[in-house]
């Protein structure tokens, strides 16, 4: 503070002392000299100023470049912090980019190494069943073909559930809406996994208002939210129990429910339910099926939501919004 303000006020002083010597000697009028002296004075009190506010401005940007090249060479954790006000908005918008590539690498790795684990299991089975039928264990019969063919379609499943799942992160996933009877919808997908349902003891019912209008969906995004729903629910009852889907008419909205009587879920599993290969105790899926349930009924601009209780089973809500069909 002290050489800020001496670089300020000691031209100020120096002229001043000019002014009155050259009136002293020359016997000028001092308004004289002080109006010549009013040029350079000003160009120096100006020049200092914009010095000062330059090297306030470009030590933000220096370090604002420097973080930029770490950033280009990968490094996704450097941050730039500064109190010049001219610059503040800039490094705050790059402090959340380099928050989003971070947050987006990290993500990016934790879904390579989930893949990797997915994919080993049945890569094991497949390779240990092709490696018994070259060592003569046992022949190609058409059981253990058809263990391999399982193990491939767990595969292609997931193949395809990471594609379908990147496409909706990405915004590029293309919905094909058209009039639609939720209902009806609804039904059909309870009556494709009643037989399985029967044979672990499930009760299946589906019910909802004969009233409710077409509603523009994409109904074959919507039918595999339903039946992901529908699975997940019957693996939750291995000793049986009662499985209920309904529609329901909100006025603006139309909400599906899906109703267990499971094993349920605790509330650390509720909350992270939807999160990328998150299984439950009873999944035996790729854990992808949320997710992509999720993300695909958002992607109609509708939400889904959980609730759940450990022995109370649980009911997932999908809320959809009511466009019908003009």
């Amino acid at each position: 503070m002290g050489m800020v303000a001496f670089f300020l006020f000691g031209p100020v002083l120096l002229v001043a002392i000019v002014v009155v010597v050259a009136t002293v000697v020359f016997d000028v009028s001092p308004w004289v000299w002080l109006a010549l002296a009013a040029v350079p004075l000003v160009f120096v009190l100006t020049a200092l100023v914009f010095g000062r506010f330059a090297f306030r401005t470009w030590r933000p940007v220096r370090d604002l470049i420097r973080a930029a090249g770490s950033l280009a060479d990968g490094d996704y954790s450097v941050r730039v912090t500064t109190s010049a006000p001219a610059v503040r908005p800039v490094v705050s918008s790059f402090n959340r980019m380099a928050e989003r590539l971070e947050s987006a690498d990290e993500q990016r790795r934790r879904l390579l190494a989930d893949l990797g684990h997915e994919l080993r299991t049945p890569l094991t089975v497949v390779r240990g069943e092709i490696e018994a039928m070259l060592d003569g264990v046992h022949d190609a019969d058409p059981d253990h073909l058809e263990l391999l063919l399982d193990e491939v379609t767990v595969m292609e499943r997931l193949i395809e559930d990471l594609r379908t799942l990147s496409l909706a992160e990405a915004g590029a996933l293309a919905l094909h809406p058209e009039p639609t009877d939720l209902v009806d919808l609804v039904s059909d997908v309870g009556d494709a996994h009643r037989r399985i349902a029967a044979e672990r003891a499930v009760v299946v019912t589906a019910d909802g208002p004969a009233s409710l209008p077409d509603v523009v969906v994409d109904p074959v995004r919507i039918r595999e939210v339903v039946s992901n729903l529908v699975i997940n629910s019957l693996r939750a009852m291995p000793d049986g129990g009662g499985l209920a889907l309904r529609v329901r008419d909100r006025g603006a909205a139309v909400e599906i429910e899906v109703e267990d009587t499971g094993v349920g879920l605790a509330p650390a599993e509720v909350a992270a339910a939807f999160e990328r290969f998150r299984k439950g105790s009873t999944s035996k899926g790729s854990g992808l099926g949320l997710t992509i349930s999720r993300d695909l009924v958002e992607a109609h601009g509708g939400e889904i939501t959980m609730d759940s209780a450990p022995g109370a089973g649980t009911v997932v809500r999908v809320t959809l919004p009511k466009v019908v069909a003009s």
